[in-house]
């Protein structure tokens, strides 16, 4: 009899462990946040507890293995860089995100992402103007876009060039990515142009923002 009673005190005790370990909540708002293919997956702390440590994993849409992602098992932080694993444009990715707990080595269950895409959910910037101006009168304009979408997507990318004249007429130009230059001439002499640039690109039916304006004045 004293045998019995003493099991079902340890098994008593033993579900009481299991269930400290279930009871962790998981992260939550598990989402990817990318700009210019830059990847980074972001969630919130389940509790306020400052003791949690995470891991990350992630696969490819319709593969059934997870896989580790290297730097980020046992971290601090709420937020994981999966740029390098999800380099392909046309593939589509889940990442899931698990906590424990330090003082107690309780753990929560998975939280998994939204199905991603690099190709259609990046959000692209805009891209930088450099200008300056000749003596015909006329500008000379200079575009650098972000690098990482130049090296992915050259081939399917142009830019929208916007030239405000002092009256508030707007001429709209098209430039070919990784064109050196484009220069805009026919333009007045001693006036104030202003400009900006947009990233376009048409497969995927996105643009950027424009960029900020610049201006400047002819010779």
């Amino acid at each position: 009899m004293t045998s019995l009673l003493l099991g079902a005190a340890l098994l008593g005790n033993l579900g009481i462990c299991v269930t400290a370990q279930e009871i962790l909540p998981r992260p939550t708002q598990v989402r990817f946040d990318s700009v210019d293919y830059k990847n980074i997956l972001n969630w919130t702390p389940p509790t306020t507890n400052s003791s949690l440590q995470y891991s990350v994993q992630w696969k490819i849409y319709g593969e059934p293995e997870w896989i580790d992602v290297p730097d980020c098992q046992r971290i601090r932080k709420h937020h994981c860089d999966l740029s390098e694993v999800t380099s392909e444009p046309r593939e589509w990715y889940y990442a899931r995100v698990g906590a424990v707990s330090v003082a107690t080595s309780s753990k929560s269950a998975w939280a998994l992402s939204p199905r991603f895409s690099p190709r259609w959910d990046t959000k692209i910037s805009p891209p930088l103007l450099r200008l300056n101006v000749t003596e015909q009168p006329a500008i000379v304009v200079r575009v650098k876009p972000p690098r990482e979408l130049v090296r992915k997507l050259h081939s399917n990318l142009y830019y929208k060039i916007y030239l405000i004249h002092p009256s508030g007429e707007e001429e709209v130009f098209d430039m070919k990515c990784c064109s050196h230059k484009l220069t805009l001439k026919g333009l007045n002499h001693r006036e104030e142009y202003c400009l900006q640039a947009q990233i376009v690109l048409p497969l995927q039916g996105k643009n950027s923002a424009r960029s900020s304006l610049k201006c400047v004045t002819t010779l």
